[in-house]
């Protein structure tokens, strides 16, 4: 428009007809109608999964699924907002008082758990009591025995002493609060629940439908307001390929591409008029994790030759196409404790063999592959299926382990069983999995041994004296700078013992159907703000 006020003569009729064009495109451009739309309620999304949550308890649970659908379903004192920053949920306010030692928390009235019975500190203190329960066995424990003292104050308000400074404090409350007046005598581990909870989060469980999928409502009763969409489902499609050709058929609403499907496969006018895809570093890394009660994993030179024969380029540029980054250790690039010195593993198959060879492994029948005592170096590497990024991934490191003289057979297996039966009873050999990077970076519940336990996260049975000591110091030691070179020291052990090969980072690239309105990147990712987003009434397709 600001071409036609330069004009001094009159215009073209070409000029004036160019000019009206970028008016009506102004006026009718998706921002525009965006800002001109008012909110409505109405709609479902549904969300393609490739696993089903194991269970919506979230202090059991140990699989981002259960996690999820758990978090829209319960409230916690403090929430992450978008920016990663704490801020009050269920409290209406908290302080950190004695150097971080007394935490006080005051909540507010009238948030109702979905029978009508109203959130209180009691709430609260059950939640403490039975996460910290030896019965529970909760791997997320420690958050909660690190807590010297819980108070109530009053029937809104409690505080929680510290014997010493705990980094995760704050951290620990952003766990969901269980309602007393339901599970009061029963134990976690064998209630049902799990399958069948009652929050006070923005949704409900509406109905779960075993390995299909999961259906939640929004809630009349949340405290922040109804959420916009009537329901969120989430279902179970065990193969991203499959997902990819439900979402293309208008049967999936929201999915995380594979780098084919963001680069290749989602481009022109009609995906760009139908749908809206989005790119950003994930705070999670892809590893392989090895079972150290294996014997031969238990020699740390047959742990880092694999390193070396592992050429993670390759796997980003292959698995990825280029929409990852290497990864060296368990913290996100760009946070505060990442190491700024160290690097990945250097590809190095010659480095390789000779580590083997010191390991005591040859090729006693000129054939290639490597033996020692009479057994072949064999081992099988195992993943979840439908996850065709981390089949992809195992199939390059097959072939760049072959080339070695190492032997490796790929299992895949059902998510569910995956986790329930094979790593959490520690029946592998290696796995390739991935961690979600946690925004307070403790690295207890995954690396200390006290957790290499079944059914704990330090499910390769990983133990180092030094890194114990250094976990524990991190978390009790407020003063950044020295916070920072614990972390570095954490992560040169690591680095110098490899209990895991880090492989890398990925991108994040979801892909929401274009009728979702109030969808908003962020440092959070896109999920932070589900409850408020929403489908014009002209363009809603389900009316449950």
């Amino acid at each position: 428009m600001r071409i036609c006020y330069k004009i001094k003569r009159p215009a073209p009729r070409r000029v004036i007809f160019f000019c009206a064009l970028l008016v009506v495109a102004a006026v009718f451009s998706p921002a525009a109608r965006a800002g001109r739309e008012q909110p409505a309620h109405g709609d479902r999304i549904i969300f393609g999964v490739i696993g089903e949550a194991s269970n919506l308890i979230s202090y059991l649970a140990t699989d981002s699924a259960s996690r999820e659908v758990s978090s829209q379903i319960f409230v916690s004192p403090l929430r992450y907002n978008k920016d990663l920053q704490l801020e009050p949920y269920a409290a209406s306010s908290y302080e950190a008082l004695e150097g971080g030692k007394l935490l006080r928390f005051t909540l507010r009235p009238g948030i109702l758990w979905e029978d009508g019975v109203e959130l209180t500190a009691d709430d609260v203190e059950f939640t403490y009591k039975a996460v910290i329960d030896p019965a529970t066995a909760s791997p997320y424990a420690e958050d909660f025995l690190a807590v010297r003292s819980f108070t109530k104050t009053g029937r809104y308000s409690f505080e929680v002493r510290y014997a010493k400074y705990y980094a995760r404090a704050l951290a620990s409350w952003t766990a969901d609060i269980l309602p007393r007046h339901i599970l009061e005598g029963q134990n976690l581990r064998t209630s049902s629940f799990a399958r069948r909870p009652t929050g006070a989060g923005p949704f409900r469980l509406s109905r779960w439908e075993a390995g299909s999928k999961i259906t939640l409502s929004a809630s009349p009763t949340y405290f922040e307001g109804r959420p916009r969409l009537d329901e969120a489902v989430y279902r179970v499609i065990p193969d991203l390929a499959t997902m990819f050709l439900e979402a293309k058929a208008g049967k999936v609403d929201m999915m995380g591409l594979t780098p084919q499907q963001y680069l290749r496969q989602t481009g022109g006018p009609a995906w760009d008029r139908e749908w809206r895809k989005y790119r950003y570093l994930s705070s999670s890394y892809t590893y392989l994790g090895f079972n150290l009660r294996h014997p031969f994993f238990a020699d740390v030179r047959v742990r880092k030759a694999i390193s070396h024969a592992i050429d993670r380029q390759s796997i980003i540029k292959g698995a990825l196409l280029g929409q990852g980054i290497a990864a060296f250790g368990p913290y996100k690039p760009g946070t505060w404790p990442y190491h700024p010195d160290l690097r990945p593993y250097p590809y190095d198959p010659e480095r390789a063999r000779q580590l083997l060879a010191e390991a005591g492994f040859r090729d006693g029948k000129g054939a290639g592959v490597l033996e020692k005592d009479g057994h072949e170096f064999r081992f099988t590497i195992l993943t979840n299926q439908g996850n065709d990024q981390r089949i992809k991934t195992a199939t390059i490191i097959q072939s760049q382990l072959r080339a070695v003289g190492i032997l490796t057979q790929i299992r895949t297996v059902e998510w569910a069983a995956f986790i329930k039966e094979f790593v959490n009873k520690g029946r592998f050999d290696a796995v390739i999995l991935a961690w979600t990077i946690p925004l307070e970076p403790d690295e207890y519940a995954v690396w200390h041994s006290d957790n290499a336990r079944p059914g704990g996260l330090n499910f390769v049975g990983y133990a180092n004296d030094e890194v114990d000591a250094v976990l524990i110091k991190a978390r009790s030691t407020p003063d950044l700078e020295e916070r920072k070179a614990l972390c570095a020291r954490f992560q040169e052990i690591l680095q110098e013992e490899q209990p895991y090969s880090f492989l890398f980072v990925p991108y994040a690239l979801p892909m929401v159907q274009a009728r979702f309105r109030g969808v908003e990147a962020a440092l959070a990712g896109i999920m932070h703000n589900l409850p408020e987003w929403w489908v014009p009434a002209s363009e809603q397709r389900y009316h449950p």
